[in-house]
């Protein structure tokens, strides 16, 4: 696919991760096609920067990937007993106590935790294989585009692991508790027909559309003025943890909040 941020001079660029801000767009691709954007702790600290430095100016979030595969999972040196040089492997972290084990791993989920933030709309394009941490990835923003090549798979479980990058929460919610479960112990491919059809996926197109896609929904989600899209994405996610009868009272007091902006009429 080309690059849609390719003539933008990038904000950060660094550890397989390429940052570009366009007005009220940034762009976040990953960029080690040649081994299929495998994820590493030096990855996770660079998108959880991203987040970090985003300009205020910025409405929507791309996140893309360069090469054939979305990402592929974990970076399969870190299963190694040497792991990744300078970072501690699994043996390592496995001696730590549990107060390190869970601050590393919270560390580490820092990476996919922003793309939710009710300033901002996020947007996945994924193609081919979005394995593991990388379908996790995808799951951690809040609309996915998929390529009619893409093959989501949860391999945690068959690796003797959990997922541990926030995906399990969003999965469940998109495709209910039984399917969710099903395709993390299993670790079997869901393609794209079937990420539509179970609410995985947005929208499905062929491969070379796909940039052209995120850019049209990208578009429709600008049309719609800041603020309000602010508050309804806020009422939305909020609507999974309130009562019918407390959802009813977020509404009232949003929609109070829009009528005296739009009025002029301060709080």
């Amino acid at each position: 696919m080309a690059s849609p941020d390719q003539d933008l001079a990038p904000v950060l660029d660094k550890d397989g991760v390429r940052l570009t801000v366009d007005d009220a767009i940034a762009t976040v691709t990953l960029t080690n096609p040649a081994k299929r954007n495998a994820q590493s702790p030096a990855l996770w600290r660079t998108l959880a920067e991203v987040g970090r430095v985003l300009p205020g100016s910025v409405r929507v979030v791309v996140l893309r990937a360069e090469g054939k595969s979305f990402s592929a999972g974990l970076d399969r040196q870190m299963f190694t007993p040497e792991g990744i040089e300078g970072e501690p492997s699994f043996t390592d972290l496995a001696r730590g106590s549990d107060a390190e084990i869970d601050t590393a791993i919270a560390g580490f989920q820092e990476a996919f935790t922003w793309w939710r933030r009710s300033d901002i709309v996020s947007i996945a394009a994924v193609q081919g294989h979005a394995i593991g941490a990388g379908f996790q990835l995808a799951l951690a923003c809040d609309l996915r585009v998929v390529a009619d090549d893409v093959q989501f798979a949860m391999r945690e479980t068959s690796l003797g692991l959990v997922p541990d990058l926030t995906g399990t929460h969003p999965l469940v919610t998109l495709v209910g508790y039984a399917r969710a479960l099903e395709i993390c112990v299993t670790g079997r491919f869901v393609r794209a027909e079937e990420a539509v059809a179970a609410g995985l996926a947005n929208l499905a197109v062929p491969a070379g559309q796909l940039d052209d896609a995120v850019r049209d929904l990208a578009s429709a989600l600008l049309a719609a003025p800041r603020d309000a899209v602010i508050e309804t994405k806020a009422l939305i996610l909020g609507a999974q943890e309130r009562t019918y009868e407390e959802q009813r009272a977020a509404e009232r007091a949003a929609q109070a909040r829009r009528l005296r902006d739009l009025a002029g009429i301060g709080e």
